[in-house]
């Protein structure tokens, strides 16, 4: 059994075939795949639409939408955490978090986002998923400001030091697509010295594609487009298990529990 941990299977790229791709998901022995929004003005309708799936998913307002987020969406969020406080479907905050790569983002407004958000996953008792985009010693100083139940740090990316911090606290971190990419040297050193207990699988699709599913600067120019989506985690899942010398059934166990681990509601696993 494979949990994708990051899936935005309710993003606009899956309208015309959504069913589809659950059932390709399944298909390919991914049973869950974990549904995080991004902006309030999502959180009923995805929530409705996991619901009905039976898949997991997480509520929070994500770093790039937060030009357009209000305080109000705050206030939405804490309600619906509260209202959902039984669903086992509602596994995290998130995706929440700090983005320093992207031009023109407002980082006050972010950091003002992030630790209300931090606050509301600690009143509610529920673990995090963060977006960490060139922010994670940010990320990790709220962490230790508001301090949460732990989660995910998804796409990480960073030093040994800061994966070393985030585990300290509680969390495990996302490897996806990029981890396919023979010249991600710095990730695939992490994925292969880091604890295993720190390793889950993820997607971000329909973003992040694996190797045989990228298109070129050229092609993307010429419309071409890739669509990266769960059931593609098996395949992904590979990579991870040569750079380990793992079997892929060592690491569909392992990846499996650090899952439910750090995202308690998810289990039975």
């Amino acid at each position: 059994m494979w949990i994708d941990t990051h899936c935005h299977w309710d993003a606009p790229e899956f309208a015309p075939d959504r069913e589809p791709v659950r059932r390709r998901a399944l298909a390919a022995g991914v049973s869950r795949f974990i549904v995080p929004v991004v902006q309030a003005c999502d959180f009923a309708a995805t929530q409705a639409l996991c619901r009905a799936a039976g898949q997991p998913y997480a509520l929070g307002i994500h770093p790039l939408y937060t030009p357009q987020a209000q305080d109000q969406d705050l206030t939405l969020l804490d309600r619906m955490l509260g209202e959902a406080a039984d669903d086992p479907l509602l596994v995290a905050v998130g995706e929440i978090g700090l983005d320093f790569f992207v031009a023109g983002l407002d980082p006050q407004r972010q950091q003002h986002f992030y630790v209300e958000q931090l606050k509301l996953a600690r009143r509610h008792g529920l673990p995090v998923i963060l977006h960490v985009r060139r922010s994670a010693d940010a990320l990790l100083a709220g962490l230790r400001r508001v301090s949460v139940a732990g989660g995910i740090a998804h796409a990480f990316n960073g030093s040994p030091q800061q994966a070393q911090a985030f585990i300290e606290l509680g969390f495990a971190l996302g490897f996806g697509g990029a981890l396919t990419f023979e010249r991600a040297l710095n990730l695939r050193r992490l994925a292969r010295e880091l604890p295993e207990t720190a390793l889950v699988l993820e997607t971000d699709a329909p973003d992040i594609p694996p190797q045989w599913l990228y298109k070129t600067a050229e092609q993307r120019a010429a419309g071409e487009r890739s669509r990266n989506e769960p059931a593609e985690l098996p395949q992904i899942a590979q990579t991870l298990a040569g750079l380990r010398g793992w079997t892929l059934e060592h690491t569909a166990a392992v990846t499996t529990a650090n899952a439910c681990r750090v995202l308690p509601r998810l289990n039975p696993c």
